[in-house]
């Protein structure tokens, strides 16, 4: 009797952008697969609140504790170093360029935040902006400086 072979959970090689990152292809097949719709990393500079928001939390949430090296063993960069290049972002070849990348993740995470309580201080009439800036300003993590 033939055994029914598990199906494969791991992004097919073809979603993989060897640049760093996913290809559409990759990220279709992750919606396809987890129900979830991703976006494109932010390349260029993050000058609107959404890109400070998105790309502030990706370089804080992937190299303040890094799940790995940022170099194998034959010097090359892994695909968690890569994912900073597909951020528009240098590829840190050391555990403190991965942490400077962090540093910057939360200075954009601190103009995100600061930039959405000003917007909800020049609104005075809608309640639901300062209830939004009140609600950003409770649930900020504290700096550790």
């Amino acid at each position: 009797m033939a055994v029914k072979k598990a199906a494969s959970k791991s992004m097919p090689k073809s979603g993989r952008n060897p640049k760093g990152g996913l290809t559409a292809g990759g990220r279709a097949y992750y919606a396809k697969t987890e129900g979830s719709h991703l976006k494109a990393g932010v390349t260029g500079a993050a000058d609107t609140p959404e890109k400070m928001h998105r790309k502030g939390s990706f370089l804080t949430r992937m190299f303040t504790n890094p799940r790995g090296p940022m170099l194998n063993a034959k010097g090359e960069p892994t695909r968690l170093a890569l994912s900073a290049h597909a951020w528009g972002e240098p590829v840190p070849k050391t555990m403190s360029a991965a942490h400077k990348l962090a540093a910057k993740g939360h200075t954009l995470l601190s103009k995100y935040h600061a930039a959405q309580e000003k917007a909800a201080k020049k609104s005075p009439g809608k309640q639901s902006a300062k209830k939004a800036a009140k609600k950003v300003a409770a649930n900020r993590p504290p700096t550790n400086r």
